[in-house]
């Protein structure tokens, strides 16, 4: 075995070298509008708890706030305490405190631009407990 052969080539080195930088890049992108997703969690929901008095918000969890890559656009998802029997109700109390919310964004944080806001019902917790009730009637034994 010579000292002068590698176990791989220089051009090797740097492909990978190459694809490491452009994962670091596409992470870092998704980083940052992961970030300030985060950010717009708790300041939505500080918003909603202490600033908005609107009767048909109360009761509402923001559960999770998506932003696009260009920081643009948020899709802000909620969920109701209690279950989702006034979630139009609620909806609607949001959407028509959205402006408000928005501007509030827009002084408490430092972006070039203050995303657009979208507000959606979050589904998830209606359908696990779907599925824990189906699941909860397989494990029964059958009666027949």
């Amino acid at each position: 075995m010579a000292i002068l052969d590698p176990p791989f080539s220089i051009l090797d080195f740097a492909n990978s070298h190459a694809r490491l930088r452009l994962a670091a890049i596409t992470i870092m992108e998704y980083q940052r509008s992961d970030r300030v997703g985060d950010l717009l969690v708790e300041l939505i929901s500080e918003f909603i708890s202490r600033e908005i008095r609107d009767p048909r918000v109360r009761g509402v969890t923001i559960t999770a706030v998506k932003v696009t890559k260009d920081l643009k656009h948020a899709r802000v998802y909620f969920n109701l305490l209690g279950g989702g029997a006034n979630r139009d109700s609620a909806l609607a109390g949001l959407r028509s405190a959205g402006g408000f919310i928005r501007s509030r964004v827009g002084k408490e944080i430092n972006l070039r631009f203050v995303p657009a806001i979208e507000f959606f019902y979050d589904e998830t917790e209606d359908q696990a407990q779907r599925i824990d009730e189906l699941l909860k009637k397989v494990k029964e034994p059958s009666s027949q």
